[in-house]
C-alpha cells in the first residue's frame, strides 16, 4: 500500500515517488480492455474462421482444379481482409469501410459461384459490420447496416434455393452477432470514454495536491517572514529615538539587511508559488475590488472580465491576471488615484487588458520607480513584460487621455486565445 506525505508517495518497496511520476506511471501502466494488437486478440478473432473449413472441403468433392483454386483463393481473400478490417475500424476507418465492402463482394461472388454452402460466409460479414459500422458511424445507423446484411443472406439464400430450415438456422447467427459485435464495439468505445476519465480525474488529483503544498508553503513561510520584516521595521524604529553612535548605526544597517532578506524571501516564495498557482482574471478582478475599495478608490470594471474568465488560453489569461494584479497593487500604492477603471478589449489579431487612473500620472509608476514594486529594481511591471514576452504579448505604459492619471495596456496576440473566445465581436468587450 502507497503511502503518501506532502506531495510524495511512498510505496512498499519504499521508494519516493512525485504525484508527477506517480501519475505517469499509473497512465502509462494502465490498460484497457479491447486495444492494442496483441497476438490473443488476432487469435481469438480469427479461431472462428476455421468453420470455414466445411465449404472448402465441398470444394474437392467435385470440379476441377480452377475450380478448387477459385474458392480457395476466395476463401484466403476473405480471411487476409477480415482480421485487418476490425483493427483498422478505430484508427482507419475508411479503409475498414472499403474491407467491409470487400467482405461483401467475396461474399455474394462465393455464393453466386459456388453456391448455397457459401451463405454462411455473411455471419462474418454481419461480425465485422456491427464493428466497423458502429465505429464509424454510430449505433443506430449500424442497426441499420446489420439489417442491410441480413437482408443481402436473405437474398443469396433465395438465388442458391437454399432450404428453408437451413435459412432460418443460420438466419438467426447472422442477425444476432451482427448485433451482439455491435455491443462490443460500444462497450470498447465506454471503456475508452472511462480511461480518458480516470486519466483526468488522476491529473486533477496531482494537481489538487499541487495546491494544496502552495498553499502550505505559503502559509506555513508567509507568516513568519512578514513577522520577521515587521519585528526588523520596529526594532530599526525603536533604534532610530536612541543617541547616534556607531554601534547603534551598526545594529540599524544589520536590521536593515534582515528586513531586505526577508522580503525578497518572501517575493521569491511567491514566485515560486506562482507556478503551482495559475490566477484568472474572475479571481484577480474579486481581489482588486476589495483592495481598491479598502484603499478608498472607486473601481468601474467591465463585467466581461468575468464571464470571459476560463473561455480564454489558460496560459494568456494567466498573464493578463498578473498583469491585472501588478497594475492594480501600483494604482494603491504609487498613483494617489480617487478613481480606476478596468477594460478588457479584443480587436482585430490582438486581446488587451487596459488599467487606468486619474492619480499622479505616469512618472509616479514607470518601471523605473525605486520601490514600485517588490523590490527596490521595481521588478514588478519589468516581470510583467517578460510574462508578456514569453506568449508573444506585450506592454504599453503611459499617461490616461487628458494628460492625467496612468494607463497600462497588456496585450497577448489572438493566436493564444482559445476557440471559445472567437464568437466575440471586435472593440470593447
Amino acid at each position: 500500500m502507497a503511502t503518501r506525505s506532502s506531495g510524495v508517495v511512498q510505496n512498499e518497496a519504499g521508494q519516493h515517488w512525485t504525484d508527477q511520476e506517480l501519475l505517469t506511471s499509473v497512465l502509462s501502466d494502465r490498460h484497457v480492455p479491447g486495444t492494442g494488437a496483441s497476438r490473443w486478440r488476432y487469435f481469438f478473432s480469427g479461431v472462428w474462421l476455421a468453420y470455414l473449413i466445411q465449404p472448402v472441403s465441398d470444394l474437392f468433392k467435385h470440379g476441377g482444379a480452377a475450380w478448387i483454386a477459385g474458392g480457395i483463393i476466395i476463401t484466403i481473400a476473405f480471411c487476409a481482409i477480415y482480421l485487418p478490417t476490425l483493427f483498422l475500424c478505430e484508427s482507419r476507418p475508411r479503409l475498414a469501410l472499403a474491407g467491409l465492402a470487400t467482405l461483401a463482394v467475396l461474399a455474394a461472388v462465393a455464393c453466386l459461384v459456388y453456391g448455397k454452402n457459401w451463405t454462411p460466409l455473411w455471419i462474418y460479414v454481419s461480425a465485422a459490420g456491427g464493428f466497423v459500422l458502429t465505429s464509424a458511424f454510430g449505433s443506430r445507423l449500424a442497426t441499420f447496416g446489420i439489417f442491410a446484411i441480413t437482408g443481402c443472406y436473405l437474398l443469396f439464400c433465395w438465388i442458391t434455393h437454399l432450404d428453408l430450415g437451413t435459412t432460418l438456422a443460420v438466419l438467426l447467427p447472422v442477425l444476432l452477432i451482427g448485433l451482439a459485435m455491435m455491443g462490443f464495439r460500444t462497450q470498447i468505445g465506454l471503456m475508452h470514454e472511462l480511461d480518458q476519465a480516470r486519466g483526468t480525474v488522476a491529473k486533477l488529483a496531482a494537481n489538487e495536491e499541487r495546491l494544496r503544498l502552495a498553499r502550505d508553503m505559503h502559509d506555513l513561510t508567509g507568516q513568519s517572514l512578514s513577522m520577521i520584516t515587521l519585528k526588523s521595521e520596529l526594532a530599526a524604529k525603536r533604534l532610530g529615538k536612541l543617541p547616534s553612535s556607531a554601534e547603534r548605526d551598526a545594529v540599524l544597517a544589520e536590521l536593515g539587511d534582515i528586513g531586505r532578506v526577508s522580503r525578497q524571501t518572501l517575493h521569491d516564495i511567491r514566485e515560486a508559488v506562482s507556478g503551482y498557482r495559475r490566477p484568472t482574471l474572475a479571481i484577480e478582478v474579486i481581489t482588486a475590488r476589495n483592495a481598491l475599495e479598502a484603499a478608498g478608490i472607486a473601481l468601474d470594471d467591465a463585467a466581461e472580465l468575468t464571464l470571459r474568465s476560463g473561455t480564454l488560453d489558460s496560459d494568456a489569461e494567466a498573464v493578463l491576471a498578473w498583469c491585472l494584479r501588478e497594475a492594480v497593487t501600483n494604482v494603491i500604492r504609487h498613483s494617489g488615484a480617487r478613481h480606476c477603471w478596468i477594460r478588457l478589449t479584443e480587436r482585430t489579431g490582438e486581446l488587451s487588458l487596459e488599467v487606468t487612473d486619474d492619480g499622479h500620472g505616469f512618472a509616479s509608476q514607470a518601471p523605473d520607480t525605486p520601490d514600485n514594486a517588490d523590490n527596490p529594481q521595481g521588478s514588478g511591471l519589468h516581470g510583467v513584460s517578460e510574462r508578456l514576452s514569453a506568449i508573444g504579448g506585450s506592454l504599453s505604459l503611459g499617461p490616461a487621455d487628458a494628460g492625467r492619471g496612468f494607463r497600462l495596456i497588456a496585450t497577448v496576440p489572438a493566436v493564444s486565445i482559445s476557440g471559445a473566445a472567437t464568437g466575440a465581436h471586435n472593440g470593447t468587450l
